[in-house]
């Protein structure tokens, strides 16, 4: 058997051999996030796009279907902004302060990142029922948590919390405290030396951490499924509705959802990005 090789222009170029001429970092990179990225989304738009546009647009503007966007995109919004303030103003904490027990608190921090999130839920949703700790205390008042769309923000504040700390908390260090001190003798007070002076130092980090916390509050499932209800025009959200339609073997309604929720989430990204830029050019 032979192999012959067609006579090819000097305009076209074979990606193959393209991929060759790069370096062995360049090829594993490549490589890896072919098969780890590009291949699983285009498999999941293939896929949708097989019901035609009209089904498709049918079942991505399904009232359900835009009540859990809603419910989905507009609460981890609210969390991440939440986690934005109260993130930065606990890395202030952590860096500035020196207090007992403060090498177990930063590592508690971290338990969202490792602890299973279906766990996280029992966790929440023992804490925050009628009967917990906390929700005994809010019932009377009329507050409810657990089951209500309040438990899906309290899962979503839990799990992105440490996003905004974590990504904080390094620039926070590096800011020397003589620089505040410097404000302070020029007649600065101290909301004025934080908004003019260590703000904008601290503004990409703040971005990039409410960026990653709402980016991570999108895809949580675990915590929510067992905080919430999961009822529909309440408290149901879109990654629960894509496993309901799964049950339902529902493949087309499943993959359809999936598909909005990628390009919301992929616009919301590139938004977040571009206000990171923005941040970029102020702290400059």
């Amino acid at each position: 058997m032979t192999i012959s090789s067609a006579p090819t222009s000097q305009s076209s170029v074979n990606p193959l051999k393209a991929l060759a001429h790069l370096s062995w970092p360049w090829r594993v990179t490549f490589i890896y996030l072919f098969f780890m990225l590009l291949v699983p989304l285009t498999a999941l738009v293939l896929r949708a796009s097989t019901v035609g546009p009209a089904e498709f647009w049918r079942i991505a503007t399904d009232r359900v279907a835009m009540s859990t966007y809603e419910v989905t995109f507009v609460t981890a919004l609210i969390a991440a902004l939440i986690n934005g303030v109260l993130g930065t103003l606990t890395a202030w904490v952590l860096v500035r302060y020196r207090f007992p027990f403060k090498t177990v608190i930063e590592g508690i921090l971290d338990l969202p990142f490792a602890l299973p999130t279906a766990v996280a839920g029992l966790t929440l949703a023992t804490v925050y029922s009628t009967n917990g700790w906390i929700g005994s205390l809010l019932a009377p008042m009329g507050i409810r948590i657990s089951f209500t769309r309040l438990g899906v923000g309290v899962a979503m504040l839990f799990i992105s919390l440490p996003f905004v700390v974590r990504t904080v908390q390094p620039v926070l260090q590096e800011i020397e405290k003589e620089v505040e001190e410097a404000a302070w003798s020029l007649g600065a007070s101290r909301f004025q030396t934080f908004w003019k002076v260590l703000l904008p130092q601290l503004m990409t980090a703040i971005l990039t951490g409410v960026a990653l916390g709402f980016s991570r509050a999108v895809g949580e499932y675990g915590s929510i499924v067992i905080i919430a209800s999961s009822i529909p025009f309440r408290d149901l959200i879109a990654a629960v509705l894509v496993i309901q339609r799964l049950e339902q073997y529902d493949y087309a309604g499943a993959t359809v959802i999936g598909t909005v929720l990628l390009l919301i989430s992929l616009v919301s990204l590139i938004a977040i990005n571009l206000l990171q830029a923005w941040g970029r050019r102020y702290e400059a």
